[in-house]
């Protein structure tokens, strides 16, 4: 199974979850009530949450001038642990998890929410799990003491 790992750029991912959300809700009636407003501002709500908490990643990623791309983990030049990776190790990919929490809330499918822990778990196989690799492999104990001081996800 690891010619899965790093394939598929994390908002690729995003987006193709996104759809197949979509297409659970149109073709899969298992839905929930919720008025227009309530959803709208939810979905508006867990957006912004989604956006400052990945561009908070990007931003600590910039300032210690490593690399944010996802599919070449071993190109890091720095192991960046300040900011809000003192509380998550994948602001981003937890960013993206809430914007899909707010994409399911739009929808109003369970089905289509129940998608979003399977987008977690895929996430955590194919991508966080061998980026976590590289980077033991990159900064030895450093990178293990941090693993065990912050969560992966929460």
């Amino acid at each position: 199974m690891k010619s899965l790992e790093l394939k598929i750029p994390p908002l690729l991912l995003v987006l193709l979850f996104g759809a197949a959300m979509w297409l659970a809700r149109k073709y899969i009636s298992l839905g929930f009530d919720l008025s227009r407003e309530i959803r709208l501002g939810l979905f508006i709500l867990f957006s912004m949450l989604a956006f400052g908490v990945a561009l908070a990643g990007v931003m600590s990623f910039r300032k210690q001038r490593t690399t944010v791309n996802p599919v070449n983990p071993e190109a890091a030049s720095s192991l960046v642990i300040s900011g809000i990776y003192q509380y998550t190790r994948n602001p981003m990919y937890l960013g993206f998890a809430i914007f899909l929490i707010g994409w399911g809330l739009w929808l109003t499918n369970i089905v289509s929410i129940a998608l979003i822990p399977c987008f977690i778990l895929y996430m955590t196989r194919f991508q966080i799990m061998a980026e976590e690799r590289a980077l033991e492999a990159l900064f030895g104990e450093r990178f293990l003491v941090y693993k065990q001081s912050v969560r992966r996800w929460l």
